[in-house]
């Protein structure tokens, strides 16, 4: 895989929005003044923001953006506004070749996880799971989140283990064992939207990892049911869900009678595996949002119930 260089004070950032646009417009304006005062340069892509229904623009343009910042000389890294609904309309857009001979770090989550699959299997570029600049103000952004962050994307180091952000919550460990392998995944929905196209995620010997939010455990078995049949399940060394915000049965009727919890579904799919599993680490849609650099080694130790990132991200 390869790595971008390290972010240094005075780097210039260019921010796209691959998916939905913004709620407000001062989300962008709150991020970059946030950045700049850290110390950074951040530019603008000509169709930031460029609302078009569901998504911040056609996918011709989003995919032009993210194409044009990483073919920039003058830009450092690419960062998104957000996540939310439309990135995988653009996949076909993209330049991996270009990319490939451009790494540059990328960062971003949840919808994002469209873009970080397929940059990994077509350009082989080491990307970042990662909050979106929407989130960079005084309000937003915890200090867990700003300091796992930045440790991934400014340090050749590697961030080593992935800590609680709250050391009174609890990680459940599925199934014992110990693995190593490179780690992948993302956003549970957007894995599963990968399955029968050129950009499906590829599990053999990997660390997976994913997480989902507002998601009915009945949805939930849906999409583990759907990795299984795919294979991808038994083909991990090892697996890590993060926290799943609201992932409960809902208060309307669906029409029969739900009294399955999501780790009920996690236990039926996964512990028959056999693989080391845990669930819990603050690698989803939560305030404290860990950094993970995809792409490189990894090492799951189910046993003590921890994760860690045995190599750095940039360099």
């Amino acid at each position: 895989m390869k790595k971008a260089k390290k972010l240094e004070i005075g780097d210039t950032i260019g921010l796209i929005s691959p998916s939905s646009p913004s709620e407000k417009k001062s989300e962008i304006v709150r991020g970059v003044e946030t950045m700049e005062r850290l110390g950074y340069k951040v530019v603008l892509s000509k169709n930031l923001n460029k609302a078009k229904g569901l998504v911040a623009g056609t996918e011709e343009e989003r995919g032009d953006d993210l194409n044009e910042m990483f073919r920039r000389d003058d830009i450092d890294a690419v960062f998104v506004t957000q996540g939310g609904y439309g990135a995988a309309q653009m996949i076909r857009h993209i330049d991996f070749d270009m990319i490939a001979r451009n790494p540059k770090i990328f960062t971003g989550f949840s919808d994002i996880t469209s873009l970080h699959l397929a940059i990994m299997k077509f350009s082989q570029v080491v990307t970042f799971h990662s909050p979106g600049i929407s989130r960079f103000n005084s309000e937003e952004l915890t200090d867990y989140t700003k300091e796992a962050f930045f440790r991934a994307i400014t340090q050749t180091e590697p961030i080593g283990e992935i800590k609680l952000a709250n050391p009174k919550k609890w990680i459940n460990r599925i199934h014992q064992g110990t693995a190593e392998g490179i780690i992948t995944g993302g956003n549970l929905t957007l894995i599963c939207a990968t399955l029968g196209t050129p950009y499906e995620i590829d599990t053999r010997g990997k660390i997976l990892f994913f997480e989902d939010l507002d998601t009915e455990p009945w949805i939930f078995d849906h999409m583990l049911s759907h990795l299984r049949n795919a294979g991808k399940l038994e083909q991990a060394a090892g697996i890590v869900i993060g926290e799943c915000q609201n992932c409960v049965p809902f208060l309307y009727n669906p029409g029969y009678y739900v009294d399955t919890s999501l780790e009920d579904v996690l236990d039926y799919y996964i512990k028959p595996l056999s693989v080391p599993a845990i669930y819990g680490l603050p690698m989803g849609h939560t305030d404290d949002l860990a950094t993970i650099p995809l792409g490189v080694g990894a090492r799951l130790d189910a046993d003590n119930k921890k994760l860690e990132i045995l190599e750095g991200g940039v360099v």
